[in-house]
């Protein structure tokens, strides 16, 4: 007989940062993400287009709040709780938001699930 696997609970996902991927914080908090453009096309891009060669992606306030508390260890849950401690009201509906922003974050490859 064949066994039901239980549907996955958001909430207990585990991310890590993409190794490959650096960043920087500034005196303010706020973090920059720095992805460098590789390939054929990005160099071609690069050399007729005047693209840069590492693109910066500003995270705002919530992101920025967000994106230190990504270490592997902390659930989606634990990282909703700081979350919520710290922007309040502010943040909800929270973990419908923060569903999508990590689903965005790994769609573009800034995360992995551990």
């Amino acid at each position: 007989m064949a066994t039901k696997k239980l549907a996955d609970n958001f909430v207990d996902y585990i991310y890590a940062k993409n190794p490959s991927l650096e960043w920087e914080t500034d005196s303010n908090g706020n973090v920059t993400l720095l992805k460098e453009n590789k390939g054929v096309f990005n160099l071609l891009a690069q050399k007729l287009l005047g693209k840069p060669r590492v693109s910066q992606i500003h995270m705002e306030e919530m992101g920025s709040f967000i994106w230190p508390l990504i270490d592997g260890k902390k659930s989606v849950y634990k990282i909703g709780k700081y979350v919520s401690e710290h922007f309040g009201d502010d943040a909800e509906p929270l973990y419908e938001r923060l569903s999508v922003y990590m689903k965005m974050l790994e769609d573009y490859k800034f995360i992995v699930r551990k």
